[in-house]
């Protein structure tokens, strides 16, 4: 399956990151074009590709997390403001025949991603 996917752990609880609100963006010719909004699922994925081998093309592209929200409705405790609030992941597809998997693993104090498969 060609496309772009993702998912959310959090590391500090040992569980998925559920219901977090996920912004995807492109960059392109200067521009910064929202191509879509999510959520996560219990599971800490979204219920489908956030692009498809038809709709991902050769640029760079950003993925917004919004863990600040999520820890704070989960009662975590943070110092305000909160050390990390939006977490921004910027990358690039060269290759839309391939699958971009790009997971988040989350605490309040830091964060960690890769290509995943």
């Amino acid at each position: 399956m060609a496309g772009l996917s993702t998912h959310i752990l959090d590391t500090s609880a040992g569980r998925p990151g559920a219901n977090i609100r996920i912004e995807l963006h492109q960059l392109k010719n200067g521009d910064r074009v929202q191509i879509g909004e999510y959520r996560s699922n219990n599971d800490g994925r979204v219920d489908s590709p956030l692009l498809t081998e038809q709709t991902a093309e050769p640029s760079q592209y950003e993925l917004t997390f919004y863990v600040g929200d999520y820890f704070r409705a989960n009662d975590t405790p943070l110092a305000e403001p909160a050390f990390l609030d939006d977490v921004v992941l910027r990358f690039a597809i060269s290759d839309p025949s391939q699958h971009y998997h790009v997971p988040l693993l989350i605490s309040p104090w830091s964060y960690s991603t890769y290509r995943g498969s």
